[in-house]
């Protein structure tokens, strides 16, 4: 790694047109987990300062749950999804209030945007909110976007703001994407950990980060943590967008490429925003073995997984919900959609599409995991 290159990158940003920044739930609200007007004000300045420079930003943002709870009675986060969603009923309108009134100081407007999950992955719904999104930034709007927590089930859903964001980033052909959280970017450990240094810049994310020890929890009122920021990063290299990880308060510096937090170097390939969901962003909810003929199939792209490849299936799943596919060394090979519910599986497993048509019906001859559904790891 050459310091020019790390110089490249924050170049990139500081020049990018189109910007998505996200910001999590610990970074909006106070110790007790309400609200904060003073760094959501923050956030909103350092925000209009790079609008005034004719840049375009999405702002993605959680905040609806944490908003909500506190006018419901709750003391913290609640547990439960149906509270949650009734929490996030309630928030989203609280902070997209906030929102509204600290833009207005500046004389911009903003509108709010809730999608799921399957808005990024039908082609319908996706090219919906691309048109929205477009015109909204056309028209000097600052889009706000949240996951519809209110609606999202648990089945197909985000689950954090950290992948949306990415996934954004893509469908606005974002320039760069800034996640914004309470650390100052990526350490080799816990940063409260004597010794733990961060670290400035990953050329390449989809490599190994060796002496990097990670943890996956989130703070008290998010669902995020280090792990989806850099799936999210990973996402966002392969859509070839550099991302920038620091904490709130840089929010100005960094979308001036000033050296703070960590930057991650794009990658020179562009994926459509279905396969960078189910190869980076979903949630596997079960897993598919297949034998050496498939594996090596599949190892060699465009091939779909048929019944008559597969030897093994765990978790329970719903036809359509993300899959894991190893070997039979327990390998990743590729995530996929699967084709059927995990209960009809096994009674398809080894016969070939004729006997399946001949045994269960035509219904059950088509493949496994369809390659247009499959993503190699």
């Amino acid at each position: 790694m050459s310091t020019q290159s790390q110089n490249e990158v924050r170049r990139s940003i500081a020049e990018a047109r189109t910007i998505v920044v996200k910001v999590g739930s610990s970074s909006l609200t106070s110790s007790s987990g309400h609200l904060d007007p003073v760094r959501l004000n923050g956030l909103v300045s350092a925000i209009a300062r790079t609008v005034r420079m004719d840049a375009r930003i999405v702002l993605v943002s959680s905040g609806a749950i944490a908003a909500g709870f506190g006018p419901l009675g709750f003391d913290s986060r609640p547990t439960d999804v149906a509270t949650q969603q009734a929490a996030a009923s309630v928030g989203q309108g609280l902070l997209m209030s906030q929102y509204e009134s600290a833009f207005a100081r500046y004389g911009l407007k903003v509108g709010q945007i809730l999608i799921t999950a399957r808005d990024t992955i039908q082609a319908t719904q996706y090219r919906n909110v691309q048109r929205t999104l477009d015109r909204l930034l056309e028209l000097g709007v600052v889009p706000i976007v949240n996951e519809n927590d209110a609606l999202a089930s648990n089945e197909i859903r985000f689950g954090d703001n950290d992948r949306l964001s990415a996934l954004v980033a893509n469908i606005v052909r974002a320039d760069a994407l800034v996640l914004l959280t309470d650390v100052d970017g990526l350490y080799t450990a816990p940063p409260k950990e004597p010794g733990s240094q961060r670290i400035p810049y990953v050329p390449n994310v989809l490599d190994t980060l060796e002496n990097v020890r990670i943890g996956g929890t989130g703070s008290s009122v998010g669902t995020g943590g280090m792990v989806t920021k850099l799936e999210a990063a990973r996402v966002a290299a392969v859509s070839g967008i550099p991302t920038v990880l620091t904490k709130a308060s840089n929010a100005g510096p960094a979308l001036m490429g000033d050296r703070v937090g960590t930057v991650f170097a794009p990658i020179k390939r562009r994926g459509t925003s279905r396969r960078l969901w189910i190869g980076f962003a979903a949630d596997p909810r079960g897993t598919l073995v297949a034998d050496e003929g498939a594996a090596k199939a599949i190892r060699g792209g465009r091939a779909s997984l048929l019944s008559a490849g597969v030897v093994g299936v765990t978790g329970e799943f719903s036809a359509g919900d993300p899959v894991l596919i190893v070997d039979e060394q327990g390998n990743r090979l590729a995530k996929g959609l699967s084709g059927f519910d995990s209960e009809e599986i096994p009674q398809t497993l080894g016969r070939t599409s004729a006997q399946l048509r001949k045994l269960l019906g035509p219904e059950y001859a088509h493949p496994l995991v369809h390659r247009d559904d499959l993503v190699l790891l």
